[in-house]
């Protein structure tokens, strides 16, 4: 997490209380990755429901890739995350009874830039859903947030809530219909009975025992024809035997994190990738880089991207490039064979490889022989 984070943000990461209001829980949910389901889960236990001011929720750039859990990050994969999240839409039944009405969960994602040079994301809910989230007074349940970090599935999430709403009654039932359409099952996922019990009912039963803090057992209610479950009734338990709690600080902690290099402490891709003119995405950068580090030292290598990526503006004033990153990455593997031969030439003459000078590399780079037709 950023060195920055103030105190209230740090208290944020470490309560995780997640209110909820019935309501929002009862509504069907879309087609929502895990990552998503967590995400909202995250959203709501870093706003304060009594507090309408706290509807924009703040993460490090980092958190949210951890979070989200991307392998690597780049602006085309950062933005189709913002738009999944501004797609998730919701349908709530009008006061009168009549009709119902639509609209989305969050209206706004923002990528950023602080004080301390330091990236990060704002996401602000939607107006009208706001009476979903703040100022609600009765009908609603609460938890820490570690019981949904813990789940390894949407399914899992998803369940875990709505039997979490009725702890205290301690009994559930629901129609099977229904309680597909609250988890977001598709009309086409395990259309098998004995599938959706071994799958979702039996699944989640085990992976609630193991990492929250209810437990809960089912049988048949109502049935139909050829005793086909049309309704199940769940029994719900406080989990004595769970103990082992989670922050979201933890989690993020314990989220894989792919080990990046540096140069002058700053990681070498988000150089390289500003030097390029922040054109390529950064796996694009990260394939050129892996390839240039070959034959080109580290401390030299911010300098050749440079050279490398004004030698092809200067290409394209003469000539049409259909795909520059593919000419820049054919410039890189040009002067990489260049350099390949020049040294076979002069391992020629001197029976060994000449010692490698990083100044003399700075001040005469092997780009100021290229061949303006090369690629």
């Amino acid at each position: 997490m950023s060195k920055h984070k103030n105190k209230k943000e740090e208290s944020l990461f470490n309560t995780a209380i997640v209110q909820k209001r019935n309501v929002l829980n009862e509504l069907r949910k879309n087609s929502m990755s895990l990552q998503e389901v967590r995400f909202f889960c995250i959203y709501l236990s870093k706003i304060n429901s009594r507090d309408i001011s706290t509807r924009v929720v703040r993460f490090s750039l980092d958190d949210f890739k951890r979070i989200m859990e991307f392998q690597t990050l780049n602006l085309t994969q950062l933005r189709e995350s913002f738009v999944r999240l501004l797609q998730q839409v919701v349908s709530v039944p009008n006061e009168n009874g009549r009709g119902f009405s639509s609209f989305q969960l969050f209206k706004r994602c923002k990528l950023l830039q602080d004080e301390f040079d330091q990236w990060y994301v704002e996401i602000d809910a939607h107006d009208d859903a706001l009476p979903l989230m703040f100022d609600f007074k009765n009908k609603y349940f609460t938890y820490r947030l570690w019981n949904a970090l813990r789940l390894k599935s949407s399914n899992q999430i998803r369940l875990y809530e709505i039997l979490k709403q009725y702890e205290t009654i301690g009994k559930r039932e629901i129609s099977v219909a229904e309680l597909r359409d609250l988890i977001g099952i598709d009309p086409n996922e395990y259309p098998r009975w004995d599938n959706f019990k071994t799958k979702v009912l039996d699944s989640c039963q085990q992976a609630l025992a193991e990492n929250t803090d209810i437990t809960f057992t089912y049988e048949k209610g109502k049935s139909g024809r050829g005793g086909k479950w049309l309704t199940i009734i769940f029994h719900i338990q406080k989990n004595k035997k769970y103990v082992d709690q989670i922050s979201l600080a933890d989690f993020i902690e314990q989220t894989p994190k792919i080990e990046a290099e540096f140069i002058d402490g700053t990681d070498i891709i988000s150089q390289l990738y500003k030097v390029c003119n922040y054109e390529f995405t950064r796996e694009e950068i990260q394939s050129a880089y892996q390839f240039a580090k070959t034959f080109i030292h580290d401390k030299a290598v911010k300098v050749y991207f440079e050279q490398t990526y004004l030698k092809l503006l200067e290409i394209e004033k003469k000539k049409k490039v259909n795909n520059r990153f593919r000419y820049f990455l054919q410039m890189i593997y040009n002067d990489a064979d260049r350099q390949r031969k020049e040294q076979q030439d002069k391992d020629k003459h001197t029976g060994y490889p000449p010692a490698y000078d990083i100044t003399a590399y700075e001040s005469t780079s092997i780009l100021d022989e290229f061949d303006d037709e090369e690629g």
